[in-house]
């Protein structure tokens, strides 16, 4: 069975996509920071596959019939450019949360936990 480059264009946007937003959903800073990061190339790949792929196609000038759509080219990478900034820059909001807060979570404090003792406390008076 030979599959389509389509499906497996989508397919692998769509499995970066899904990776990126269950980073997105964890309580950390740094797989939140790599989420972003994936979904920014998943997107690239999308606008990149949009413009389609020119075989024997002269970029913008040529002598032939057939051009090239530079359009995508240009959007994809001013998106690198200006994700790669972003990312530069969400990295250093991080570091510096984790360094006032001395926490990496997103809401800037570590999850209460029942101790074991108040959980063992808790079986025998139910019993």
């Amino acid at each position: 069975m030979m599959l389509s480059m389509e499906f497996l264009l989508a397919s692998g946007i769509g499995l970066v996509t899904a990776a990126g937003i269950y980073l997105l959903l964890r309580g950390r800073t740094f797989p939140v920071v790599i989420g972003l990061s994936l979904i920014g190339y998943a997107v690239n790949v999308f606008i990149f596959v949009m413009g389609r792929l020119w075989f024997d196609a002269n970029p913008i000038l040529g002598s032939g019939d057939l051009l090239a759509d530079p359009l995508p080219q240009a959007l994809v990478l001013t998106a690198i450019v200006i994700g790669f900034a972003t990312t530069g820059f969400v990295i250093e909001l991080a570091l510096r949360s984790h360094h006032e807060s001395g926490s990496d979570h997103v809401d800037g404090h570590e999850p209460r936990r029942a101790s074991p003792r108040v959980q063992n406390d808790s079986k025998k008076e139910s019993s």
